[in-house]
């Protein structure tokens, strides 16, 4: 069964537009990791405009106390101190390796490792030095996935806006064949795919059943977004529903 990692930025986010600690990042984590989740992911940027290096460290406190099972993905561009800094003391379980700049709203591509291979090979050396797993954002091509294994990748996260804006419109059948193939090369470069970005209970399940092998999903916008009508536990527990029935 894949894997479900829930994105608490957005927790975060409203949270930091209200200087009273509500909603609680920590408190939501407990609420999905409870729901049965496998884990969290965070985002934390330069400008915070987020997660907090604060948060991090009150989220790695929680895990090791009260969930030890359960994984911690902590995410960003490795380029942009503190990052490095930041995920090198918390250790996480998985560092997924992201191309965006400060000023982007969200992360809308994946590395160009032509350009940016051999600046990232000690950054991932780093990573696994301290234990810690390390992914690759990626769009969905091919060719690059056995480059990304070259340089140090364990696993490659594949940019899945592209599928979501599709799918909205009704044209899923050529897109797909970029996201399966490019998981079939990944496999074959001996990497892990995981997977993320504006998956939604709508569009998840015919990814997840057509594209192979994909270990791990990360979702916070649309899980989020989904969770003011559902609630955040029948959320995550309607999420879980779908990957279970994937064949």
């Amino acid at each position: 069964m894949t894997n479900l990692s829930v994105n608490l930025n957005r927790v975060a986010l409203l949270r930091n537009s209200r200087n009273i600690g509500i909603p609680s990042v920590v408190k939501a984590a407990r609420i999905v990791l409870d729901a049965g989740a496998y884990g969290v992911t965070v985002h934390p940027r330069p400008d915070q405009r987020h997660i907090r290096p604060s948060d991090v460290d009150d989220l790695s406190e929680l895990l090791s106390q009260h969930y030890p099972q359960a994984e911690y993905n902590i995410e960003g561009n490795p380029l942009e101190p503190p990052f490095m800094d930041i995920v090198c003391r918390v250790k996480p379980n998985q560092c997924t390796l992201v191309p965006d700049s400060p000023d982007q709203a969200t992360s809308d591509h994946g590395w160009d490792l032509e350009r940016d291979g051999d600046r990232l090979i000690p950054i991932i050396q780093q990573l696994k030095d301290n234990g810690i797993r390390v992914s690759l954002f990626m769009d969905a091509d091919p060719a690059p996935m056995s480059r990304a294994k070259e340089i140090g990748a364990d696993r490659v996260e594949l940019y899945t806006e592209p599928y979501a804006t599709a799918f909205r419109e009704g044209q899923t059948d050529s897109i797909l064949l970029r996201y399966i193939d490019a998981a079939k090369a990944a496999l074959e470069a001996g990497l892990g795919v995981n997977a993320g970005h504006d998956l939604n209970l709508e569009n998840l399940g015919k990814f997840c059943e057509l594209v192979p092998n994909v270990l791990e999903v990360s979702i916070g916008h649309a899980l989020m977004a989904e969770a003011l009508e559902m609630g955040l536990s029948n959320t995550v527990k309607a999420y879980l529903e779908i990957l279970s029935q994937v064949k």
